[in-house]
């Protein structure tokens, strides 16, 4: 139920962003993103915050930058976070999400903590979903589409594999890339640390599997 607001949440932030002219678009950007230079210094620079620091680390995590960025995002949070939310139960899941979140924004700021621009994007507390469920379901069988062209087979993979090749590929990024990989590093790790803290006494953990097929083959 979390997992399925979140998403809803998100998707709803986007509808509103879309209404927005480009000017209010960046205005919001700017007022709602985490921008490295404010939280590593603790100085709100123009335009002024829509909450004060270290607020913008929250409302960043519902904003989004186009369709694909969304899409992404919230595939990535379906498939994933309904069995760490049924590991931590609700309020345990909303907690993980949310620190998950901060220390990936915090790993970015204090990567570069002489930027201005502002991080947008769930994908540092999913990342942290990812951290988590690697952890807790190593096993699970990640059905995953193979970008062959031609070919395109779909093969099963072990989830530790899976998001294993994921995490590390963040490190092939660009710095320039406008990817805030860090952020997904710092909250990757920080699913990993803090899962079990949070996670109910165990029962046998066997969840579905998840199919990670490009929204083009639905």
């Amino acid at each position: 139920m979390v997992t399925v607001s979140l998403i809803v949440l998100n998707a709803l932030v986007f509808l509103y962003e879309l209404q927005l002219t480009p000017a209010e678009s960046q205005r919001l950007v700017l007022t709602a993103g985490a921008i490295p230079y404010e939280i590593y210094h603790w100085v709100d620079i123009r335009p002024r915050d829509l909450f004060p620091l270290p607020g913008s680390i929250w409302t960043s995590m519902f904003l989004h930058g186009g369709w694909m960025h969304l899409i992404g995002n919230m595939w990535f949070l379906w498939l994933f976070g309904d069995n760490i939310e049924e590991a931590l139960g609700g309020l345990r899941y909303v907690i993980f999400y949310f620190a998950a979140g901060t220390i990936a924004a915090l790993a970015q700021c204090f990567s570069m903590p002489s930027s201005t621009a502002p991080m947008i994007g769930a994908s540092g507390a999913i990342a942290g979903v990812l951290g988590g469920y690697v952890l807790l379901y190593p096993r699970a069988r990640v059905v995953t589409l193979v970008m062959i062209p031609f070919i395109w087979p779909v093969v099963n993979i072990p989830a530790w594999i899976f998001l294993g090749i994921w995490f590390l590929s963040q490190f092939l990024l660009d710095a320039g890339s406008g990817v805030a990989w860090m952020a997904h590093v710092g909250g990757f790790l920080a699913g990993i640390g803090m899962v079990r803290l949070l996670a109910r006494p165990p029962r046998r953990r066997v969840p579905v599997e998840a199919e990670y097929l490009p929204p083009g083959r639905w």
